[in-house]
């Protein structure tokens, strides 16, 4: 069995890993080959780029970079195509990142070759014109909540709801002792997690304002303890912005690891993203916030369809955690939100019940799910 496959920053690789591992348990001699990051390489991924070059920010970030982004696409997509017989992938899934995956499965569609995607895009929160887009692109969708399905078909495009791989890896009752000793921190330690995001340009946005957060916080409640997880390559990135915004917090940045800082924390101040879902998952009050170029922010406050941009809001259907977004993405109200969920034992409890509910409707053994839906499109 052969495999192209292209994920797109760092919870496009995680989604991937998983579904890589689960793919070779029923093809032991699977070849899968691509665009990926450090998880899909641990399931013996060959990564002819690393994922990280598909990692853009908003509009603004990414026309900066649409010369070379383009550029790796049309290269892959030669790639792919140039070989035949034996050597011709039996499929293509691209996980996540539609921009630059809907237009190669396109083109790859066309040439004859099987085309599965791997996360429904946003089409119920924004751009809902991908739709048709898709139907042209996609022999078949893998959507991860349960009410994506429906809306595709009426597109005419073939989906599958597999569930949350999330849901399945996180455990049910997060391990909170074994994280904090792990991390070094003592049972009793009150633990504000800080999760500016993976990409270069969410570090540059959003970190100075979660660590500005940060720094409110010490000042108000100095025997608060911060935990910073940091994506592979990023920590230059992030050192200096903590000795100017930061400077004297007891901020300790830890290499990857990012569930154990949320399965530790007692509240966590997040960026929107996958990140908030897994936070859902393991339970944990948070407080989102988001900053984004200011060109980038026009163009998508239009294009919205909803009144919420997190995960755990939207599957809620409500404001169930507070959303500080672009210009309310400051220290004050980001500070005074975790605040309140410190001090709000009533409402830590209500919202726990709220986030088991969610986890227990997103668990359907994700990888063995799509595995299986993949095996129909290929033997379709």
């Amino acid at each position: 069995m052969r495999l192209a496959m292209v994920a797109g920053e760092a919870s496009g690789d995680l989604l991937a890993g998983l579904l890589l591992g689960a793919l070779r348990q029923r093809w032991p001699a699977l070849q899968a080959a691509g665009i990926g990051g450090p998880r899909m390489g641990e399931q013996g991924f060959e990564a002819w780029w690393p994922s990280d070059r598909l990692a853009v920010h908003g509009y603004a970030e990414a026309l900066r970079h649409y010369r070379e982004i383009s550029g790796i696409r049309d290269a892959l997509a030669r790639r792919l195509l140039a070989s035949e017989g034996s050597g011709r992938a039996d499929a293509f899934i691209g996980v996540d990142a539609p921009d630059f995956n809907l237009g190669l499965e396109r083109r790859l569609k066309a040439a004859g070759m099987k085309t599965v995607h791997f996360i429904c895009p946003s089409i119920w929160a924004w751009r809902g014109g991908r739709a048709q887009k898709m139907a042209a692109s996609c022999d078949h969708v893998l959507c991860l909540f349960p009410f994506e399905p429906a809306l595709l078909q009426r597109h005419g495009v073939a989906a599958t709801f597999v569930g949350h791989p999330l849901a399945d890896a996180i455990p049910m009752v997060p391990p909170r002792a074994e994280s904090r000793a792990a991390l070094g921190l003592g049972a009793d330690d009150v633990v504000v997690a800080l999760l500016p995001g993976s990409r270069r340009a969410e570090i540059r946005y959003i970190a100075p304002r979660f660590l500005q957060a940060a720094a409110l916080l010490h000042r108000q409640r100095p025997a608060l303890r911060f935990v910073l997880p940091v994506a592979p390559g990023l920590a230059p990135l992030v050192e200096p912005l903590l000795a100017e915004h930061a400077a004297g917090v007891p901020i300790e940045l830890v290499q990857g690891r990012s569930h154990a800082v949320l399965a530790a924390c007692d509240v966590t101040l997040i960026a929107s993203g996958t990140a908030t879902l897994e936070a859902a998952l393991f339970k944990r009050p948070m407080v989102i916030g988001y900053a984004m170029h200011p060109l980038s922010w026009v163009i998508m406050k239009r294009m919205r369809y909803q009144p919420w941009v997190g995960l755990p809001n939207i599957l809620s259907r409500d404001f169930v955690v507070p959303e500080l977004l672009q210009d309310d993405c400051r220290a004050e109200p980001m500070a005074a939100a975790a605040a309140r969920w410190l001090d709000d034992d009533t409402g830590r409890a209500a919202l726990v019940a709220r986030f088991e509910q969610l986890h227990h409707g997103l668990r359907r053994d994700t990888a063995r799910s799509a595995t299986d839906a993949i095996a129909q499109v290929l033997q379709a």
